[in-house]
């Protein structure tokens, strides 16, 4: 038995629906408030619990050979910063105490490229370009360096068996919540973004991440780390190829950061009273300072990883989200 956690989400659910494609069986576990859009086949097991009920944990990892733990709280945003760091380090920690408690085999976390320092001049980082939590940018980042240390910790001192996959920024289809990537896919294929920051990132389908994921249970290293990336692409030419596909002029606006703060900030005193998730934030364009740009050659080498170009990864996901109503047109 497989189980995925967070396979309500964009990359847990493409990890569970590629390991029923594999004949596998597969466990999921989600909170009583998930979504169950993704989680639709009825091949999958469901059992509800949550990270922070050791109980449920248990539960879930009964019988259980190999696990997934893909879930997060992926937000730039929240009214409480707290509540990330709890679910992503209190959370992870709490999931691999009881994976040890059950004996499980074979443990592949997803960390996530926010783990690493950015370097100058764009230069691709790789796994050894490791961040110190006190020079992480907002909750989020702080959260996944920490629990990803917590991880590597354990692997050293009680034998975890545990590998660790660093996605950079999937997109793709059954992009639900969506991601703050597929936001941006969302309003730029919807002609909301006349303007955009001098950044860039590095976009992955999601499915080539799925698959990195398995390739890292079967032929990972214990205690490595692996980088599942696809293509270093500028925001504004990410910006053009969206408009390409969709038949609209891109953006030629280019602003300075400076002059979006305001903005943010603004923002973000809405959100806190609304709840919603403001579209610019002000870690996220703390953030955008760097090229945020990574190689993918040590999982190419020793998992056998392969990504596709980011035009077909922008393509589906332009296409899921036309089918499922985000995008108009």
């Amino acid at each position: 038995m497989i189980l995925v956690t967070g396979a309500s989400g964009f990359v847990g659910s493409a990890v569970a629906r590629q390991l029923l494609a594999m004949g596998e069986q597969v466990r999921v576990l989600v909170r009583a408030s998930s979504s169950r859009v993704n989680l639709a086949d009825p091949k999958l097991e469901i059992v509800q619990g949550d990270l922070r009920d050791a109980a449920s944990l248990d539960r879930a990892l009964a019988n259980v050979a190999v696990l997934f733990h893909v879930a997060a709280d992926y937000r730039l945003w929240a009214r409480d910063d707290n509540a990330i760091i709890r679910t992503n380090v209190e959370g992870t920690r709490a999931l691999m105490e009881a994976a040890k408690r059950a004996g499980v085999e074979r443990i592949v976390y997803t960390s996530s490229v926010a783990t690493l320092k950015a370097q100058p001049e764009g230069a691709p980082s790789d796994e050894t370009s490791r961040l110190d939590p006190q020079s992480a940018v907002g909750a989020y980042k702080y959260s996944k360096v920490v629990a990803e240390r917590l991880v590597d910790d354990m692997v050293a001192q009680q034998n975890l068996p545990a590998v660790i996959v660093n996605p950079s920024t999937p997109i793709g289809p059954n992009d639900v919540r969506p991601t703050p990537t597929g936001r941006i896919i969302v309003e730029a294929a919807s002609g909301r973004m006349p303007a955009y920051v001098d950044t860039g990132l590095n976009l992955v389908h999601v499915e080539d991440v799925a698959a990195g994921h398995i390739a890292a249970w079967k032929k990972g290293r214990i205690g490595e780390r692996y980088i599942l990336g696809g293509q270093d692409v500028l925001l504004g030419d990410m910006l053009a190829e969206i408009a390409r596909q969709i038949g609209r002029t891109p953006p030629k606006l280019r602003l300075p950061r400076r002059l979006i703060y305001p903005i943010a900030y603004g923002a973000e005193a809405v959100a806190y009273f609304t709840g919603k998730e403001p579209f610019v934030t002000t870690t996220g364009l703390k953030l955008a300072k760097d090229l945020m740009f990574f190689s993918s050659a040590k999982a190419e080498r020793e998992l056998g990883y392969q990504a596709r170009p980011c035009a077909e990864a922008i393509a589906d996901a332009i296409a899921w989200f036309r089918q499922n109503g985000y995008v108009k047109g």
